[in-house]
């Protein structure tokens, strides 16, 4: 608690001096108290924050800190499968490809949530794990470990972002993607350590050191367009322009290279390239020896400049890609359809990450039954305005259909891209008359009406309008959630932020992370007042205090234990009002009599509830130092549709809910208790709920009674 005390006050003063918070700056600071590793620090942190564990939990943890039925906390150790793409400084990577190690130091940006930039300062593999697998309405993905954290939009009382764990998401739930911020490479990268090496009777040619415009142009046409046979590699169009603009890219990229061309059905051109030095030197760049299903977006150009990844789609889209123009008829409405076609369905799912990246959004890809093909659709004013200013076509032809964007009118309401909850929120909240007579679910139009809202919203939800407009998040409800069969190795990263967030896939992602409770401050208060005695650390560099100036009773309501020679204790925790109770009484009379003070405080009081068996254990207790108490769990009985079932919502200390179900279902089994038809666990965050289900013509009190006394 103190180290955590002095992580908080060192990130204070660091965030008024406007520096970055150090590297590991949590782990030195536990350092200096703590000589032997940091597992047991790890050990005392997770109990705390246990609200099974302490009657009144001392640190506030966000993730994955173990549970009631005996699961290990996962600390930064649980997240996302190795395929999922990362944005950093150093390109948009597949998490598992930031190290080989099981744990290393990292020194990279990464994209945090609301457009912020952070160092991620460590890389986590985190083993196998049992793996969700969540799909949108809007076809993006994402595979994680059941407790990760991904940020949706949610509605209580108001409308907010809520961290929510994979395993407790469901399809009623909005998950909230990032695209109106970027996260690119800062420079291109290196490609000399992929040139093959010189072999005899093999012509070599002068290679590019670096990822450049015409390289990245000439892989996404090659991935649209190309194809290997027999060690080469093809390259076909009708368009005389395009296949010229990449014979002229292979000869200034390939100096003193020689092609083979010729003329195929369907008016077109074919060119080979065969010379095997750059044929192996385009495939060690990522330009994958497969068939169309099996392709992909290149590694060398996701790890590039936002210029080379320009070029790179504008290649692609040249290939795959087409444009339409459409005027309804009907009511003369002009609209643009933009399309993307391949057999790759992780081909499909890269080029959606890839383009959120550049703020333009897509819908679900579906597969295309005449030619197999998944059809990626950009439809909307706002998703094409983006593409055509940021990527645009490499075709006179295509580019100028593109260009049509422009006289289309700008304010038409996607049927896609919305603010969930927003206008039910404010005109229900404020019921202003003039709040019917303009829209504000789009982000155009919120943009145009924010004045108008300003003026009739309170301070708080004028601060979530400015925050949706500014990060112009794109929302969409979970469509699928899957437990996959099988375990999969999960990586994570440690991010130097107060939010400890990062982009992956579109989904803005979150560690586990903690700080102290409030009632820790009341624990630590004026501990730099000089209220205790202080004694060297361990190396005599620092000073640490000998006991904490506590005003809280944290041994009587937190419980205590512990053994030393010749003796042990073991205090159970109380209740924190009566043990407050008592100690005002102390003080106002100092001989206050044992059995004065227990009739305040009746008996333990347990973080996970039951109700004690007498009160004569704990008065023993409270007298002599010694004694005993029995708890037993709460049950309940409830009757639907004429099923009657016990219903245990509170149970003893220390007791693991999921051997607790075990024991019962065993005594079934053996035949000790028959009056029982179904065993179900229905616990959830709300409170624990185990029902048991009785037989017809059972009599609850029997099986209660046989439980208390078998289980």
């Amino acid at each position: 608690m103190t180290a955590l005390k002095q992580l908080e006050k060192d990130i204070a003063e660091i965030k008024n001096r406007n520096k970055k918070v150090e590297q590991d700056k949590a782990w030195e600071t536990l350092g200096k108290y703590h000589p032997h590793g940091d597992s047991s620090v790890y050990g005392a942190l997770v109990r705390m924050a246990q609200p099974w564990s302490l009657r009144y939990p001392l640190v506030q943890g966000q993730g994955n800190f173990g549970s009631i039925d005996g699961d290990n906390p996962a600390a930064m150790r649980y997240c996302i499968t190795g395929d999922s793409l990362i944005l950093t400084n150093k390109g948009i990577l597949p998490i598992k490809n930031i190290s080989s190690k099981q744990e290393a130091n990292i020194n990279m940006k990464i994209l945090s949530y609301n457009a912020k930039k952070n160092i991620a300062s460590k890389f986590f593999n985190s083993g196998n794990h049992n793996i969700i697998e969540l799909n949108t309405e809007l076809g993006y993905r994402i595979k994680g470990s059941y407790n990760h954290p991904v940020m949706c939009w949610t509605f209580n009382d108001a409308p907010r972002m809520e961290w929510k764990l994979l395993e407790n998401i469901t399809k009623k739930d909005i998950i909230v993607l990032n695209r109106n911020s970027s996260l690119f490479a800062e420079k291109d990268l290196d490609l000399m350590k992929f040139i093959p090496r010189k072999k005899q009777n093999t012509m070599h040619f002068e290679l590019p050191a670096k990822m450049n415009k015409d390289l990245a142009f000439l892989l996404g046409s090659l991935v649209a367009e190309g194809s290997f046979h027999q060690k080469k590699i093809r390259f076909c169009n009708s368009d005389m322009d395009y296949y010229n603009k990449i014979k002229e890219i292979i000869y200034t990229q390939f100096k003193g290279i020689q092609i083979y061309e010729r003329k195929i059905s369907g008016n077109c051109l074919e060119l080979e390239i065969y010379h095997q030095h750059v044929v192996n030197f385009l495939k060690n760049i990522g330009l994958k020896e497969a068939k169309s299903d099996k392709k992909e977006i290149p590694f060398s150009v996701l790890q590039s400049t936002k210029k080379a990844l320009v070029e790179f789609l504008k290649g692609l889209f040249e290939g795959d890609g087409s444009v339409k123009y459409k005027i309804d008829k009907r009511h003369n409405g002009k609209s643009i359809e933009l399309t993307y076609n391949s057999k790759s369905k992780k081909l499909i799912e890269q080029l959606k990450v890839l383009l959120l990246n550049f703020g333009v959004a897509t819908t679900s890809p579906y597969k295309d039954k005449r030619n197999y093909c998944f059809k990626l659709i950009i439809s909307g004013y706002d998703p094409i305005k983006a593409f055509k200013d940021n990527i645009n076509f490499f075709s006179k032809r295509k580019s100028g259909i593109l260009k049509k964007i422009d006289s289309i009118n700008s304010k038409r309401m996607s049927k896609t891209d919305f603010i969930p909850f927003i206008p039910e929120y404010v005109r229900k909240k404020y019921k202003s008359a003039k709040l019917k007579k303009f829209n504000f679910d789009r982000y155009n139009n919120l943009e145009e009406n924010l004045g108008k809202l300003l003026k009739i919203v309170d301070k708080e939800d004028a601060v979530l309008l400015k925050n949706l407009l500014k990060g112009k998040f794109l929302f969409s409800k979970v469509k699928k959630i899957k437990k996959l069969p099988k375990k999969e190795k999960v990586y994570s990263v440690k991010v130097n932020s107060d939010c400890h967030s990062f982009v992956a896939n579109g989904f803005i992602n979150h560690n586990t992370e903690a700080r102290l409770e409030k009632i820790s401050s009341d624990i630590l208060k004026d501990l730099d007042k000089e209220t205790v005695d202080m004694q060297d650390n361990f190396d005599g560099s620092l000073k640490e205090p000998k006991i904490l100036p506590s005003v809280v009773p944290n041994l009587l309501v937190n419980g205590s234990s512990g053994i030393a020679v010749g003796m042990a204790t073991n205090v159970p925790p109380h209740n924190l009002k009566d043990v407050c109770k008592a100690v005002i009484m102390n003080i106002d009379n100092p001989d206050v009599s044992i059995g004065e003070l227990a009739n305040i405080v009746k008996g333990p009081d347990y973080p996970t509830g039951g109700f004690l068996c007498g009160d004569s254990g704990a008065k023993q207790a409270y007298s002599t130092g010694k004694g005993s108490v029995k708890v037993r769990a709460k049950i309940l009985t409830e009757e639907k549709k004429g099923k009657l079932s016990l219903i245990v919502t509170e149970i003893p200390y220390m007791i693991n809910k999921s051997t607790l179900l075990q024991d019962i279902a065993y005594l079934v089994r053996k035949k000790t208790i028959t009056e029982i038809a179904e065993l179900r666990d229905e616990s959830d965050r709300t409170g624990m709920r185990i029902v048991i289900t009785l037989k017809k013509d059972a009599n609850p009190e029997v099986v209660m009674n046989l439980l208390y006394k078998h289980s």
